[in-house]
């Protein structure tokens, strides 16, 4: 597996944590703020990473 191949993966995920942020801010999944905030900081990883690669390696 090259790093250009994680290139979707990190894009299926960040789709993924993007749903699940649109879901628990709109209350339609009722989870705890800490939560929510926790997944919104590990969108904010995976998606800084993600955009990174897919500019070196794209």
């Amino acid at each position: 597996m090259k790093i250009g191949d994680i290139i979707p993966i990190l894009g299926m995920v960040n789709f993924l944590l993007l749903l699940f942020q649109l879901s628990t801010g709109l209350r339609w999944i009722k989870t705890p703020s800490a939560v929510h905030r926790k997944t919104g900081i590990t969108l904010f990883i995976a998606a800084t990473i993600h955009g990174a690669l897919a500019i070196l390696f794209r």
